[in-house]
């Protein structure tokens, strides 16, 4: 059932295995820097920007917002000072321009992005991809034709424990997977649910979509997908603030759990992957370690249950390096147009949004 395929595996994981932080390998001479820019500063995870600012990988040429009190709020604030704030016609038009991070509120992000590969420009795209699965295939399907990265903004991905969970998949070690389980979860303040209520997919929409990523990653896409959904705070807005999908395969399951309300919710974010030949256990996600247990030995680890950490993983870094390669021919994509378009659908679907065009 793992089928990704990740080109990255052999050197990602084997500096896990190391304990190293470095998940690729540096150039031995400088390469050119890509152009990028930025529209939208409203997206919650907007600020990644000082990730490809801090790069010497990137060059950052501007930024975009439209919205004059969003512009406002940040723009002598970090990660957006001393940037030239530009229309968006004026970035896609700045020369030699590579990529764009598209960070706008959620309801734009779409019709954001195909402004973007339709100007020829590759992307990275923050989630969740709308609430159009038309929309969202149209627009993987143009930047296919067009040899251009839609690179979406899961965080965990190049996380260095599921590089290694991926390892012992791609090794075989953990036989066959028959359960995985996963969740996160953390408190929304109210100011904050006003605004996701407005999106009736929820906390799977919102949160959710990080973690499915990581389910289809490791099963695929799911013959049958259940939702459930809760408001336990119905009295004060119609977000969907407690929420449950079941995937069904043909020989596994897997649950994903999603809510605004638990208390600490950042420490018990996990991923389990269960196979007859072991389990991996991976909590918290932010900021990983591993309890690993296995019927055998296997390479350097034992049979039975051990712990396993890993460096600080601080999000998006690696994101940024892979798209840099990608865009300078070095290397394929890790993640496919079809792999995205099976994400998206596990995430509507989980959602309670499956039959939106």
């Amino acid at each position: 059932m793992h089928t990704r395929r990740r080109a990255l595996q052999n050197l990602g994981a084997a500096a896990c295995l190391l304990g190293s932080q470095t998940v690729f390998a540096q150039p031995s001479s400088p390469k050119r820097k890509i152009k990028v820019g930025q529209i939208g500063v409203g997206h919650a995870h907007a600020n990644k920007l000082s990730v490809y600012r801090a790069s010497d990988d990137y060059d950052v040429v501007g930024i975009v917002e439209p919205d004059v009190e969003l512009q406002s709020a940040v723009k002598d604030k970090a990660p957006y000072n001393d940037l030239p704030w530009m229309t968006e016609e004026q970035l896609l038009n700045v020369p030699d321009l590579d990529a764009v991070l598209v960070e706008t509120q959620v309801e734009n992000l779409l019709a954001t992005a195909q402004t973007c590969i339709d100007a020829g420009k590759h992307v990275h795209l923050d989630k969740p991809a709308g609430e159009s699965l038309a929309a969202y295939r149209k627009l993987l399907n143009d930047a296919e034709k067009k040899d251009l990265l839609v690179q979406m903004g899961y965080m965990y991905r190049y996380n260095p424990a599921i590089i290694m969970l991926h390892k012992f998949l791609d090794e075989g070690w953990l036989g066959e997977v028959f359960e995985l389980h996963t969740v996160m979860s953390k408190v929304v303040d109210p100011k904050s649910r006003q605004q996701l209520a407005k999106f009736p997919g929820g906390m799977m929409f919102e949160l959710g979509c990080h973690i499915i990523d990581l389910a289809v990653g490791v099963l695929g896409a799911p013959d049958q997908v259940t939702a459930y959904a809760q408001s336990v705070h119905a009295d004060k807005d119609s977000l969907s603030d407690n929420m449950l999908a079941v995937l069904e395969y043909p020989r596994a399951t897997a649950t994903i759990k999603t809510s605004a309300l638990e208390v600490e919710g950042f420490s018990r974010r996990h991923l389990v992957v269960c196979g007859t030949g072991g389990t991996f256990h991976i909590q918290p996600l932010d900021n990983p370690s591993a309890r690993v247990a296995l019927n055998q030995s296997r390479g350097e680890f034992k049979a039975s249950y051990q712990d396993i950490s890993f460096p600080k993983f601080e999000r998006y870094v690696a994101d940024a390096t892979d798209m840099a390669h990608i865009i300078r021919g070095e290397k394929a994509m890790d993640f496919s147009y079809t792999h995205d378009l099976n994400v998206q659908t596990t995430v509507l679907r989980a959602s309670g949004l499956e039959n939106r065009s």
